[in-house]
């Protein structure tokens, strides 16, 4: 089901497609008011089990779409025209819930998948096979496969977008969950919370090339433009862990401050700056990587989890899952500079171009 909840210039006719989205729903007929220019801002919304698409131009949710259950890790395809979200048919549970409680709450894998939204249409396509329980997830370089972390069977699985069929399962660390491809295309790197690692695959064929150890609870991965060095966000060691790529070594490590839990990450083109999530410590960190040092902060809301940064990189967004807000951030003075409501929990966020054609 499709949901306008804000308008600008072009009016079709647009349909869903014959996916469901939340439980009993169907998806149904309506208009979308698509705005000209500017990026799209696609956010995931864990609790509500949609979307929410947000344009830049406007900082306003232009529509809302329902994909299913549980979505969290969400991309943009190499053309911007389609979206990729991870959902889960595995409970929700914090690591405050006891393993009794969250057992209770039961599991329907028939839920696990990877949802593909066609933005031109807005339809939500069809549902590829993601392994069990999907969280995050990047895509090849080709935009041919999607590599996908499974959180409750410590694997990962390579999924054939064209075909729609699993390729491969691999073995990696125990509950698996930031992935990354490296810029050349070569390497994927798979945090995993409960062993403290990252597994480096070789993007091709699978095959686990090295594992390298990291801080305390890693969640989220990026490279330099050039490949030459991984970030990886230690959540419970407060720390950013630094990778040298090629001889898959930790070289450096960035202590944040201690009330920080770094989280997602996103750095800038020329490789000089890297902005942190902080989850539950509410901020966002700008980290200055000639230095290795954090040099500006803001708060942006409660457990920010996602962040994505503009093409002029001039903003950033985040994504505050207990207050279903996204915060807008400038990055020239680290400022607040706008709050946008969004569905329930929204968990990742990801940004494209406005794939409609200029009016």
């Amino acid at each position: 089901m499709l949901v306008i909840l804000a308008g600008c210039d072009e009016t079709p006719n647009i349909e869903t497609g014959s996916q469901e989205g939340k439980e009993g729903e169907t998806p149904a007929s309506t208009e979308v008011r698509w705005p000209a220019g500017g990026e799209f801002v696609y956010v995931s919304n864990e609790d509500s089990g949609d979307i929410s698409i947000i344009s830049t131009v406007s900082n306003q949710v232009i529509a809302t779409l329902n994909v299913g259950r549980r979505p969290r890790g969400i991309r943009v395809g190499n053309a911007g025209e389609k979206v990729f979200v991870a959902l889960s048919g595995s409970p929700k549970c914090p690591p405050s819930m006891s393993d009794e409680d969250c057992e209770k709450q039961g599991t329907d894998k028939t839920k696990d998948g990877i949802a593909v939204v066609d933005v031109l249409t807005a339809n939500l396509e069809q549902v590829l096979p993601g392994g069990s329980d999907p969280e995050q997830f990047d895509l090849s370089a080709d935009g041919r496969r999607l590599f996908v972390s499974n959180e409750d069977s410590d694997q990962a699985t390579i999924v054939d977008i064209v075909s729609g069929e699993i390729m491969k399962t691999i073995a990696v660390g125990r509950e698996p969950e930031g992935v990354r491809v490296s810029p050349d295309g070569r390497l994927v790197y798979v945090t995993s919370e409960t062993d403290h690692a990252v597994t480096v695959l070789d993007a091709n064929s699978g095959t686990v090339i090295a594992t390298i150890a990291v801080g305390l609870r890693p969640r989220d991965v990026v490279f330099t433009r050039d490949g030459l060095r991984a970030f990886v966000s230690a959540e419970l060691a407060h720390s950013i862990t630094v990778i040298d790529v090629v001889s898959h070594e930790v070289v450096a490590t960035i202590e944040l401050d201690a009330t920080a839990k770094p989280v997602g990450m996103v750095i800038t083109s020329d490789s000089k700056r890297l902005y942190v999530a902080n989850g539950r410590g509410k901020t966002v960190s700008a980290i200055d990587l000639s230095t290795l040092k954090v040099v500006g902060s803001v708060e942006v809301g409660p457990r920010a989890w996602g962040i994505v940064l503009t093409e002029d990189e001039r903003f950033l967004y985040t994504a505050n899952g207990p207050s279903d807000d996204v915060t807008v951030v400038s990055t020239e003075s680290m400022d607040v500079v706008t709050k946008i409501k969004v569905g329930e929990s929204p968990w990742g966020v990801a940004i494209g171009p406005n794939p409609r054609p200029s009016p």
